[in-house]
């Protein structure tokens, strides 16, 4: 009996392997559904679903699906999970040379600009990409999703108006060294716990895109919102080398051709979606807005300039490659 049990299971499987196999991508983010990142995904899984004509599913897991910013990381790094976002205000622990987004006034204002060097800078997509790939991970996309804003109890227009201030951050270093050099307090917590630590005056004041400030209603718990145009937020979309290089070359292609289509299409979203959040938070709140003049942001750049030489001790010869080559690119 087991000689005909063994051949009727093969021709069972024989049967299944004629069938078309259907794939399963995972894509975990960094933040809740209706971001600029679930955004993103979205349009992901609709391009790449259409184009291999079903033959690949995209699964997309919200923030704290999956666990933490870190955990996910490392799950892609480990192969547990294909795709996922990776801001380099966390990854800044696992690839120091992610850093370089993390550096106030280093990034230039004029939008195009910036469109340019995410989208196509060999600096990096070459340099810096070949450091995630050191890590085990495989540097796809590099997504501006706006700039950042500092919400706090007060107007933030000068370094002695941070004084003392408990403000949130991400756990980059760079960021940490940043606020201390304004003379904050910087208060590393996950995003999750952001809004109940403003509210019980845990911490005086966070900074975040206005969409994320808007979607986590971190306006209703703050006086005042002050733009510096100090750091666009960037997150960094990541996949695991190893299922990468395992794919069929028109599946590798269908991946090329996504993160090239996504590009544009994420940069006008992300614009759009800031407007519409901004003008929300004036229709729904009483929030004071604040937009810094060229003599105040120069006030700023001057404190947080000797941090591009902390950068290059961190990130090393590297680091300073990443750097120069930047600067020469804007």
């Amino acid at each position: 009996m087991r000689p005909i049990l063994a051949l009727l299971l093969l021709l069972a499987l024989a049967g299944c392997g004629q069938e078309p196999q259907t794939r399963q991508w995972r894509f975990a983010l960094e933040e809740i559904e209706g971001s600029v990142q679930h955004a993103y995904a979205k349009r992901f899984k609709e391009l790449v679903e259409k184009r291999t004509d079903g033959e690949v599913e995209v699964a997309i897991y919200p923030y704290g699906s999956l666990g933490t910013s870190a955990d996910v990381t490392e799950q892609v790094q480990n192969g547990a999970v294909e795709f996922a976002f990776a801001s380099p205000g966390h990854l800044g622990a696992v690839v120091p040379e992610s850093q370089v987004f993390s550096l106030h006034f280093l990034f230039p204002r004029d939008e195009q600009a910036l469109q340019r060097v995410f989208s196509e800078s060999p600096t990096l997509y070459g340099v810096l990409g070949q450091a995630y790939r050191d890590k085990d991970l495989a540097l796809l996309a590099v997504v501006h999703e706006g700039w950042m804003v500092w919400t706090a109890d007060r107007a933030l227009k000068t370094p002695a108006d941070f004084d003392g201030l408990k403000i949130r951050t991400m756990v980059s270093p760079l960021l940490l060294e940043a606020y201390r050099a304004y003379g904050a307090n910087p208060t590393p917590m996950p995003y999750g716990e952001v809004y109940s630590a403003l509210q019980l005056n845990m911490i005086d004041a966070q900074v975040n895109p206005v969409f994320a400030i808007e979607e986590m209603s971190f306006y209703e718990v703050q006086e005042v919102m002050t733009f510096a145009d100090h750091l666009p937020f960037v997150s960094t979309v990541v996949a695991n080398p190893a299922f990468l290089e395992g794919l069929p070359r028109p599946l590798r292609e269908t991946v090329r051709e996504v993160k090239a289509r996504l590009d544009d299409y994420i940069f006008e979203l992300q614009a759009d979606y800031n407007a519409e959040r901004l003008a929300r938070i004036r229709e729904q709140g009483d929030i004071e807005i604040v937009r810094l003049t060229a003599d105040q942001r120069r006030a700023f750049a001057e404190r947080a300039g000797p941090l591009r030489q902390r950068y290059v001790e961190l990130a090393g010869e590297r680091g300073r490659r990443i750097l120069e080559g930047l600067e020469g690119e804007f």
